[in-house]
């Protein structure tokens, strides 16, 4: 009995009291909220897949960012891949260039009132009397109402539904290069079409060698709408409308004071209308 007793005293506090009344006829099962069963953690729910995935999404900042070049250059290179790869975002691009646009030649455009600049000219003559606070009240209200006025003019840039028209072309390899591959989007800017190229498979070009991209109509006249050394995010710029099935190809060129296209192909594709 002793033994039995020592051992019992040795039981937890609460497993001693589940076992309470056993021998004496008394015991009853007892519930135990101490003891926590082990669990399995939750699997990711497709929800938070999907917050996961929008975080690598651009959002409406980050394009507005990226169309003034205030973008950081770590994100720069992500934006612009999904840019790339979505027409979507590539019209919101392009609204926000417009807006940009606008709002640029709205402010160069503005000048203060005559009677304002003559008050401001007077003041800043020698040995006459500083500025009144009626005077510096006038050209803040009138700072104020020029800058109402070009956030209005961008607020509704950015808003309208419409967007630049665009193109694509899917960039096949001759036999040159027989890996190469690459695909380009042609989209309408105040600026010009801007062209926004990706490449695989081409070597780097150095040392007076280069590529050269080039926009064909049917009658066969060749416009050079840029060079570059590295077909990975290429942005060129054309300043002629391109047309439904004209082509877009990419030479092999040298710098030997000949403009003309060297012939030397080694990606081709059809511009169609992009959906």
């Amino acid at each position: 009995m002793e033994k039995d007793s020592e051992h019992a005293a040795r039981i937890p506090a609460v497993a001693a009291d589940g076992l309470a009344g056993i021998g004496t006829g008394e015991w009853r099962p007892q519930r135990c909220e101490h003891l926590l069963l082990p669990f399995h953690r939750p699997r990711a729910t497709v929800p938070a897949v999907l917050r996961r995935r929008r975080m690598t999404e651009p959002l409406g900042a980050e394009l507005a960012a990226l169309a003034d070049g205030s973008l950081a250059a770590g994100r720069r290179a992500d934006v612009e891949a999904l840019v790339d790869e979505s027409p979507a975002l590539a019209e919101r691009l392009a609204e926000q260039e417009r807006a940009i646009a606008y709002v640029q030649s709205a402010v160069a455009g503005t000048e203060a009132p005559a009677g304002l600049r003559a008050r401001i000219e007077a003041q800043r003559r020698p040995r006459r009397p500083a500025p009144t606070r009626r005077l510096a009240l006038a050209a803040a209200g009138a700072t104020i109402v020029v800058a109402a006025a070009v956030a209005g003019l961008a607020v509704m840039l950015s808003s309208s539904s419409s967007s630049g028209e665009q193109f694509a072309a899917a960039l096949a390899p001759t036999g040159a290069l027989p890996g190469a591959t690459g695909k380009a989007t042609l989209t309408e800017t105040p600026s010009g079409w801007r062209v926004r190229l990706h490449a695989a498979g081409l070597p780097h070009l150095a040392h007076g060698r280069f590529y050269e991209a080039w926009l064909r109509n049917r009658a066969g006249v060749l416009v050079p709408i840029g060079t570059f050394n590295d077909g990975r995010k290429v942005t060129l710029w054309a300043g002629v409308e391109p047309k439904r099935s004209w082509t877009l190809t990419v030479t092999r060129e040298r710098a030997d004071n000949d403009q003309s296209s060297s012939g030397d192909k080694v990606l081709v594709g059809t511009v169609l209308a992009a959906r």
